[in-house]
């Protein structure tokens, strides 16, 4: 009898649960599995969501912008655009990881012999980094394993390098990186950019790096566009005043502004 009652319960509950199942379903917008397919799918969470499946599902719903995926670009923006039936959105123009750090092995000593995990945010926790220069980079690769492209890669010299092909521009490298070295920027204007991280002064720079921006001004005064200022003791290159003259790369006493893009091809 008990065996009985109890089937019947199963049954009963059975058909409860598919009741409700079938009677409170959410159907999803079949354009939220075409918009994933057309998503990179390294689920990088440079849109700042988990993964791509929630980006799509956030675009279609009109919740975040179609062009919110970095890596995809302007190409895959046009595409969900066509998918959605919208207008295509103007790009801003690609953009690569840019690193702000010269100091090579070299040129930037250790202040102390690190024995420590070979990897940057750990190596920050033994008193602030191992490296004389308080805001250089340590090269310990920690960008470099965070990249989901495969787009960096470690130099003999002891700093990532940037294959600007593979990088998408998507940021996961700068979040990664504890010392703010790495920026995102247009890869492809023609401008002039100071590859130094450091906020120290001008005498702190010339114990720590031997070709750290030391503050002096000498590029501010050389620049006829007044696209060069000294901001916290590092001087920051305007690149839309920027009109790539040279001036300051002639007037610069340390010899360290570069044209944007110049130490980023892999070698």
């Amino acid at each position: 009898m008990s065996i009985v009652i109890i089937g019947g319960l199963g049954v009963l509950f059975g058909g409860l649960l598919a009741y409700a199942a079938k009677r409170f379903a959410v159907e999803e917008d079949p354009r939220v599995e075409v918009v994933t397919d057309l998503l990179p799918g390294a689920n990088c969470g440079a849109c700042g969501l988990a993964g791509c499946s929630s980006a799509a599902e956030k675009i279609v719903a009109g919740e975040i912008p179609v062009d919110s995926c970095i890596p995809g670009g302007k190409k895959v923006a046009d595409s969900i655009c066509e998918v959605l039936g919208i207008e295509s959105v103007a790009s801003g123009g690609r953009k690569v990881a840019e690193i702000h750090c010269l100091g090579t092995k070299d040129v930037a000593p250790d202040k102390f012999d690190y024995q420590g995990v070979r990897d940057c945010k750990a190596a920050m926790m033994y008193s602030g980094g191992f490296k004389a220069c308080a805001y250089g980079c340590l090269g310990l690769g920690t960008c470099v394993e965070a990249c989901p492209f495969e787009a960096l890669s470690m130099g003999a010299n002891g700093l990532p390098q940037v294959d600007t092909e593979k990088c998408t521009g998507c940021g996961v490298c700068a979040k990664a990186c504890p010392r703010n070295v790495i920026h995102i920027e247009l890869a492809d204007r023609k401008a002039k950019y100071i590859p130094c991280n450091s906020k120290a002064s001008g005498k702190v720079v010339r114990q720590a790096c031997e070709v750290g921006c030391i503050g002096c001004r000498a590029c501010v005064k050389a620049c006829p566009n007044e696209a060069v200022t000294v901001e916290n003791n590092l001087a920051v290159i305007n690149r839309e005043k920027c009109t790539d003259c040279g001036k300051c790369v002639e007037a610069c006493k340390r010899g360290i502004i570069k044209d944007v893009g110049t130490v980023l091809v892999l070698k």
